[in-house]
């Protein structure tokens, strides 16, 4: 068999493992905190900067179109999950920062989310999970090289 043949095995097989451990976090999600996986990671990218993000600096983070942001960041401000604070200096810009009920109830969803995660890959060990997140991570920043070198020409 082909080295070509091989990697495309490889992608399928990541692919179908990815897709399946998304659609059992969306159904849990749905099920057990009545959320979807978007309002999930737009909560957990707020989480990481509690000093709040812009529309477009999320958008980024999230490597989604402003438009998906605006959709989400209106439903969970309405909720009360999310708080828009005025960028000074800039009347367009806005900052997106959990509100305190916010980090509770993603609190309690990242909790729940470690445990699924923990439970579908309980079949691997620390050490192999270490060595393939290592290696996904090489060969993303390498990925990533490639397209800004590609851009630059």
């Amino acid at each position: 068999m082909s080295e070509a043949k091989d990697r495309v095995r490889l992608w399928l097989r990541l692919l179908k493992v990815v897709r399946g451990i998304e659609n059992d976090l969306r159904d849990r999600l749905r099920r057990d905190h009545n959320t979807t996986l978007p309002r999930f990671d737009m909560m957990s990218a707020l989480s990481r900067h509690p000093d709040g993000l812009k529309m477009s600096q999320l958008s980024g983070v999230l490597r989604v179109s402003n438009g998906n942001v605006t959709g989400i960041a209106d439903r969970l401000s309405d909720e009360g999950l999310v708080e828009r604070i005025a960028v000074p200096g800039d009347r367009r810009a806005t900052l997106l920062r959990l509100t305190k009920a916010g980090q509770t109830q993603f609190a309690d969803q990242a909790r729940a989310h470690e445990e699924w995660i923990d439970e579908m890959l309980r079949g691997v060990t620390p050490q192999e999970a270490r060595q393939m997140a290592a290696r996904l991570q090489d060969f993303a920043a390498a990925a990533e090289e490639k397209k800004e070198k590609a851009h630059a020409q």
